[in-house]
């Protein structure tokens, strides 16, 4: 696991993973590998720092493994993580003391901020002026001349580094360095797996369809389940400005009474320890499986919609989900919670090539997705496309991937993009 860390920090290193599923040895073998080189960035191959890397899963074989195996996955696990990762891009700053004479005082605040520094009140002093602050190095370097020439000698500017900042120009920075991240085979971010005995690459994006272990992430929260009632409540506060979803959910649930300020009573809970594990990677069919309300309400498009119609914006987005199941191949489930009226029983409809569910009396979405990832988990690959709420890959105790609607968005759009490619190259 890769975590940012505080500015300045450099690289830190520990281990969460159970020495039941990975022996001590061998988790201090990954570490001594992980302090032992200086890891690469991705974006223009300059050295990664401030950052925590956290080993939380590992797999050895009594009789094939060697220390040289874990040398090798470690340093591709690192580089496929930064892969996977949004990069940050940082350059060197000084912070730097410049005097110049009263009339030049103008005239430097420009400059600095030309360069894209910052700079405290200027100290006059007599006939001179102190500015101090911090500026990129790639501003400041040669500026000791230009100071020297417009104030006729009489200015002065004293620089020390003082750390890295994110690079204000890094677009240009990367593609002026034109760093090939694949290309750079001493730094391989592909994995390599072993079937009857002979070793095959596999490409750092595809890993996840070969790998013996989960994606792995940290999953918190107080560890207690939402009631029927709670859930309810809070799917009502979510899209309470749409008349139509509230008389349902009064429908399925009876009236509504919101907790005010007042009444509401506030437990803190104690803080959970943070916990990790892994799971066998299933294979067969990938299913993916779409809270409905929760993407209208997320995505801009269906969220404006639905302010004139709910069943526009439910159409709308089945229209997007046909699309998107013919170009992915996997098996798309769309749910939409608490549709019908009280005492429905729920039901099932095939609406072109995806199937579209409406959960029965007293069942959220939630709770019909949380029952069918179980089932499904144990022999096929699931993802939940679901609100923002979760801002990350997070692993559902039944198995499945819980995707975010912006993730799911973007995974949308791309999928429409290739389709017109496909379409235009066919003409």
């Amino acid at each position: 696991m890769l975590e940012p860390s505080e500015r300045g920090s450099g690289l830190t290193f520990d281990t969460v993973c159970p020495t039941d599923e990975l022996d001590r040895n061998w988790q201090r073998l990954i570490l001594t590998h992980l302090k032992e080189k200086e890891h690469i960035g991705v974006l223009t191959g300059s050295p990664v720092t401030d950052m925590k890397i956290t080993l939380v899963a590992g797999r050895a074989h009594i009789k094939h493994t060697e220390g040289g195996d874990f040398r090798q996955a470690t340093y591709r696990a690192v580089r496929q993580g930064l892969r996977m990762a949004q990069s940050v891009l940082l350059e060197p700053y000084y912070e730097f003391r410049l005097e110049v004479p009263t009339e030049s005082v103008g005239r430097a605040m420009t400059d600095i901020q030309n360069m894209g520094g910052s700079f405290a009140a200027p100290e006059t002093r007599g006939e001179t002026a102190l500015i101090t602050g911090s500026a990129p190095v790639a501003g400041m370097r040669g500026y000791a001349r230009d100071v020297a020439a417009y104030t006729g000698g009489r200015g002065r500017l004293n620089c020390i580094l003082s750390g890295y900042e994110p690079c204000q120009n890094a677009d240009e920075v990367i593609t002026q360095i034109g760093y090939d991240a694949d290309g750079d085979l001493e730094n391989s971010a592909d994995s390599v797996f072993c079937l009857h005995g002979a070793g095959y690459v596999v490409p750092w994006d595809e890993v996840y369809g070969h790998a013996h272990t989960e994606l792995i992430s940290l999953e918190e929260g107080d560890g207690e389940e939402e009631t029927p009632d709670e859930k309810a409540e809070r799917y009502v506060r979510e899209a309470v400005s749409d008349s139509e979803l509230m008389r349902i959910f009064e429908r399925t649930y009876g009236q509504i009474t919101r907790r005010t300020e007042q009444t509401q009573t506030v437990r803190k809970a104690a803080p959970k320890e943070k916990k990790f594990k892994a799971r066998l990677m299933p294979k067969g069919p990938e299913y993916l499986l779409v809270d409905g309300y929760n993407i209208i309400f997320a995505w801009e498009e269906l969220r404006e919609l639905a302010k004139v119609s709910l069943e526009t914006a439910r159409d709308r987005l089945i229209d997007i989900l046909c699309n998107y199941k013919g170009y992915s191949r996997c098996e798309v489930i769309l749910v939409f919670d608490a549709y019908k009226v009280k005492g429905n029983t729920g039901s099932v409809e095939k609406v072109n090539n995806i199937n579209v569910v409406y959960t029965k009396e007293a069942e959220t979405a939630d709770m019909y997705i949380e029952k069918v990832t179980r089932e499904l988990g144990k022999k096929h690959r699931v993802r939940v496309a679901t609100s923002d709420g979760v801002e990350q890959i997070i692993i559902f105790s039944g198995g499945a991937v819980r995707v975010s609607a912006n993730e799911f968005l973007k995974e949308v759009k791309d999928a429409e993009k290739e389709i017109l490619k496909i379409i235009s190259q066919m003409k």
